[in-house]
């Protein structure tokens, strides 16, 4: 079932096609379910393919709250920088990867592969990674960068505020937060999901990196802080940016909204 909310009408022609918030269900085979999904739209014209950014909520958020909470500019932005954003569901405590225990539970398949490939079916999208992003906060910005990484072909350009990207460092809040419910036991945790261990990737997948984090945030700022030096003794490229702030709504629909801008800044040098 799929809810359509119509934000403008063009009254002059039909090229022109009002924005557009939809609400849907996309299946994935690869977990035998549908997840629920919202799509924001710019002001739709024939003849034009949009760019895409794929933004992922955090810990126990969803699409919705994204919309009315934590990026309440997102609306307007989609308009401003003409641009398609898709907001998949992130079950809760998905962490946005494929679990090695739960066949239910593959986030990155679905979102990686097999949302992006859905929406380039049913939308005029530019079908390229250099016209396509991924972006997320706290669970999502361990997701953002986990999915980029593993599909450089699809996404050039990748954003994390506030992320959560260093399971080592998690010591209890490995269970407060469920990652045990998806990827099992802290002891058995695969490298592959270990945001530190896919460095040497970075380094040859040809992509943009940005990282933010509140200089108040007790849970993720050192984290943060601990892969920025690790990337700049790799001399990989990337961008990362401290401002005031904790781990909280007020801190990252701001740094968000900033993240969204330099997305539009890179496609545009990108000349799209």
């Amino acid at each position: 079932m799929k809810t359509v909310y119509t934000l403008l009408f063009s009254a002059l022609s039909l090229p022109l096609a009002a924005q557009q918030i939809i609400k849907t269900q996309i299946h994935s085979a690869k977990m035998n379910k549908n997840i629920e999904t919202v799509i924001i739209t710019p002001d739709m014209q024939d003849g034009i393919n949009y760019k895409t950014v794929y933004i992922l909520h955090g810990y126990s958020g969803n699409p919705t709250r994204t919309v009315q909470e934590d990026i309440p500019d997102l609306i307007q932005k989609a308009k401003t920088f003409q641009t398609i954003y898709v907001l998949p569901n992130g079950n809760f405590n998905s962490w946005y990867v494929d679990s090695p225990i739960d066949p239910h539970s593959q986030y990155s398949t679905f979102i990686g592969n097999e949302l992006v490939n859905y929406i380039d079916h049913h939308y005029p999208t530019q079908q390229n990674r250099n016209a396509r992003g991924i972006l997320g906060w706290s669970m999502g910005g361990y997701g953002a960068l986990h999915i980029g990484i593993a599909y450089p072909q699809t996404f050039s350009i990748v954003g994390s505020s506030c992320g959560a990207l260093d399971f080592d460092r998690f010591g209890q809040a490995y269970q407060q937060y469920q990652v045990d419910k998806v990827l099992g036991d802290f002891k058995n945790l695969n490298d592959v999901d270990r945001i530190y261990s896919n460095e040497d990737k970075m380094k040859h997948n040809k992509q943009r990196y940005i990282l933010d984090c509140g200089t108040e945030d007790l849970q993720m700022l050192e984290m943060n802080r601990t892969f920025h030096k690790h990337l700049t003794n790799k001399n990989i490229e990337h961008l990362y940016i401290e401002s005031k702030g904790g781990h909280d709504t007020a801190y990252w629909s701001k740094s968000l909204s900033q993240q969204l801008a330099l997305f539009q800044n890179y496609f545009q040098h990108e000349g799209l």
